[in-house]
C-alpha cells in the first residue's frame, strides 16, 4: 500500500512538473505558444495552403486568441498545482520518514530541471 502511495506521489510530482514547465510562453526564435503544434500559425498556412490575402486575415485572428489561450493555460495550470500540493500533503504523512525524504529529493530534482529549463529559455530570448 505505502509503495503504490509513494509511486503515486512520485508520478504526480513528475507530472506536476512536466505541466508547470510547459507555460504558454514564446518560445526559442520568438515563436508564440503554439510553436510547434497544430495551431500554429505557420502549420495552418503550410495546412490548408491559405492564399497570402488569406494569411493576412487569419493572422490578426489567432494574434486575438493566443493571449486568451494564454490565460487559460496558466489559469489551469495554477488549479493543477493547487490540485496537486492537496494531494501530496495528503499523502505525505501517509509516507514513512525514508519516502518523505525520497519524495523531496524527487520534488527538488524537477524543480531544478524547471529552473534549469527556465533559464535556457531566458538565455535564448536574449
Amino acid at each position: 500500500m505505502k509503495r503504490n502511495l509513494l509511486t503515486l506521489a512520485a508520478a504526480g510530482a513528475i507530472a506536476l512538473s512536466g505541466f508547470v514547465v510547459v507555460q504558454a510562453q514564446p518560445g526559442p526564435g520568438g515563436h508564440g505558444p503554439w510553436h510547434g503544434h497544430a495551431f500554429g500559425f505557420q502549420q495552418i498556412t503550410e495546412k490548408l495552403n491559405l492564399t497570402s490575402d488569406q494569411q493576412t486575415k487569419v493572422q490578426p485572428i489567432l494574434d486575438t486568441a493566443k493571449p486568451q489561450i494564454a490565460a487559460i493555460h496558466q489559469e489551469a495550470m495554477q488549479k493543477m498545482k493547487t490540485v496537486m500540493d492537496s494531494t501530496l500533503s495528503q499523502i505525505r504523512p501517509l509516507l514513512t520518514a525514508e519516502q518523505q525524504k525520497k519524495l523531496d529529493d524527487i520534488q527538488k530534482a524537477h524543480q531544478d530541471m524547471m529552473n534549469a529549463h527556465k533559464e535556457l529559455h531566458d538565455a535564448m530570448q536574449e
